[in-house]
């Protein structure tokens, strides 16, 4: 296990890099040392072929599941911002309505930033979900300004895209309902 601890040790700021393009810079040191708890917890490390690839995977693989749970509480925030409590104000039947379409708008929504190319769906996440200026999200990404931008209008054309077409879909699945007097 020492071994793999001094490998470990020898690629940390590596492994912070190659996780800084994943997650948001305040949750890096966070799944770096993730990575470090589940290394200790590997039942035969000696076992491991290639440790630094090993160790870059499992980064990875950390960043991107913390990403998931990102959008999950995102997600799950939402809604329960949306579902209200058990005030009987808000059970009436048009606002009901209104907030399963809306629910089921920003569900749509998610699927299209889902849909999104990986970097641009970085990027957009960082500026749209965490606030972060393009010039920020260009530091952290290692990108150009100008990238971040181009970046952020494609998410934006290609969500805005994805939602018409579902809107589209829904229209034309509702007129075939109405024409056959379903």
């Amino acid at each position: 296990m020492n071994e793999i601890s001094d490998i470990f040790l020898s690629i940390k700021l590596g492994l912070a890099r190659t996780v800084s393009k994943i997650v948001p810079p305040h949750e890096v040191e966070d799944v770096v040392q993730e990575t470090y708890v589940r290394l200790c917890q590997v039942s035969a490390p000696e076992k491991i072929n290639h440790p630094k690839s090993y160790l870059y995977k499992m980064a990875r693989n950390l960043a991107l599941d913390s990403l998931k749970r990102a959008d999950n509480r995102i997600t799950e925030s939402w809604q329960e911002e949306n579902e209200g409590g058990g005030d009987p104000v808000r059970l009436e039947r048009d606002e009901t309505f209104e907030q399963a379409a809306s629910s089921e708008e920003f569900g749509q929504f998610c699927e299209a930033v889902r849909q999104l190319p990986i970097q641009a769906r970085r990027v957009f996440v960082l500026k749209k979900v965490y606030g972060y200026s393009q010039r920020e999200i260009a530091s952290e990404l290692g990108l150009a300004e100008s990238t971040v931008e181009k970046h952020v209008a494609l998410a934006i054309r290609r969500c805005t895209v994805f939602m018409y077409e579902r809107e589209w879909l829904e229209s034309d699945q509702d007129n075939q309902w109405e024409a056959r007097g379903e």
